[in-house]
């Protein structure tokens, strides 16, 4: 199946859940997650089901003044 995540196609192996996703794009905590525009709690991640052409956003905090 292909997602984007942050706007980058990528393909997962199905059934994927956003867990698979966030280790195949590597980010490294902290950061938040979105599917779909929708937030999903870091405890979720694992039961969070993903579909084909689900969008996934990646967000890290930025800090700084």
């Amino acid at each position: 199946m292909t997602v984007r995540i942050n706007d980058i196609p990528t393909a997962l192996r199905a059934p994927a859940t956003l867990a698979d996703a966030v280790k195949q794009f590597g980010i490294q905590p902290p950061f938040a997650a979105a599917v779909n525009l929708q937030f999903v709690p870091n405890t979720r991640y694992h039961q969070t089901p993903l579909q084909e052409a689900d969008r996934i956003d990646l967000i890290a905090p930025v800090t700084g003044g």
